[in-house]
């Protein structure tokens, strides 16, 4: 069995992990040579995206394929590379999974959104997520390809949490009254990627969140009571010094259900709130 990683970041590295303990190949894309050292040290065969024949070797016979890289003004930089590739090797994977973000909805005022919900993206970034998403399932459908998309809310796990910042004197508790945020630790990202890969499904499109959306200056608090540090002071939001892209962050108040991921795929995440994904990451040693 083979997989294909188009943008080989943080969760996508986990993703490969998960599959290599099932004995599958793997093939990504690398831009420079240095990347392609460190994926071939890794075991990992590297494509340069821009190479239409290094695409086409690397999609020859594959079996599923994660898109992880974000789509720039142009749209998705996997579309591009992937689908010609795939017509050259006439590769038909039985999955394709696409990372999306929760910044699809935009803002409901803390309301609960659910993959049904409209999407009103506010930020660049999010317009530009519904567009490729949009693209994707009209490839699919063109194609008959099996594509799925996943959205994805804060991602956090070892190396990548508030006890991090904290450690790196970082930690901050930016206060707003009524803001909450839904998160995801990396390994139940992986958990419901699995599910969807073993059960696959057209046109699929799932919150892979957890089950406590949470005001941020909370999950801060809980971790410096985790590390015995004192606790950061808060931060009101309207506080002059904070960034315009935090101000953009903050402007989006949504709670995310995931109730179709665990009802149609069978999924329930391992660290159903914040508090269980940081006692596992500092037990870990994290």
């Amino acid at each position: 069995m083979r997989l294909f990683v188009f943008g080989l970041g943080y969760v996508g590295a986990a993703f490969t992990r998960a599959l290599r303990a099932r004995g599958w190949e793997i093939a990504a894309t690398a831009r420079d040579e240095q990347q392609a050292d460190r994926l071939r040290a890794q075991g990992i065969t590297p494509a340069d995206p821009d190479d239409r024949q290094a695409m086409t070797a690397a999609l020859t016979g594959v079996n599923a394929i994660l898109i992880t890289a974000p789509p720039g003004p142009d749209g998705c930089p996997a579309l591009e590379a992937i689908i010609p590739a795939l017509a050259q090797a006439q590769a038909f994977p039985d999955w394709i999974g696409y990372l999306s973000t929760t910044g699809v909805y935009g803002d409901f005022d803390g309301r609960w959104v659910f993959e049904t919900s409209p999407l009103k993206a506010q930020s660049v970034e999010g317009a530009r997520r519904v567009g490729a998403e949009r693209d994707w399932r009209q490839v699919g459908r063109g194609m008959g390809l099996t594509v799925t998309a996943f959205r994805l809310p804060g991602i956090y796990g070892p190396g990548r949490s508030a006890l991090d910042r904290l450690r790196a004197g970082e930690g901050r508790r930016i206060v707003k009254p009524g803001q909450v945020f839904s998160r995801i630790h990396v390994d139940d990202i992986v958990t419901g990627l699995l599910a969807s890969l073993d059960r696959p499904r057209a046109g699929g499109i799932y919150n892979l969140v957890d089950d406590e959306p949470a005001p941020p200056q909370d999950v801060m608090e809980h971790a410096a009571h985790l590390l015995g540090v004192p606790v950061p002071p808060d931060l009101p939001f309207n506080e002059l010094g904070i960034s315009p892209a935090t101000r953009r962050f903050y402007a989006e108040n949504k709670r995310v259900s995931n109730a179709r991921a665990k009802a149609e795929l069978g999924w329930r995440p391992a660290y159903p709130t914040y508090r269980e994904g940081l006692a596992s990451i500092l037990k870990a040693g994290g």
